[in-house]
């Protein structure tokens, strides 16, 4: 069993405008997942997307705009 915890950031291309998610991709090699959750809320819940499946979706958006 491991004891990591989230470490929470926010993408460097927020504007800080309230509109955010948050992430902790820490938790990917070590259980499989990636935490998303509102930056508004943080005691909120959160979604644990499978980690290749957070690839995945990161990949497709640089894909799309060339940035990320």
């Amino acid at each position: 069993m491991t004891t990591d915890s989230p470490r929470w950031v926010t993408s460097s291309r927020s504007n800080n405008g309230g509109q955010c998610v948050e992430v902790a991709v820490n938790l990917a090699s070590t259980r499989g997942v990636v935490p998303v959750r509102d930056s508004k809320n943080p005691a909120g819940p959160t979604l644990m997307v499978p980690a290749d499946v957070f690839s995945s979706f990161v990949a497709g958006i640089k894909g799309e705009s060339g940035v990320m």
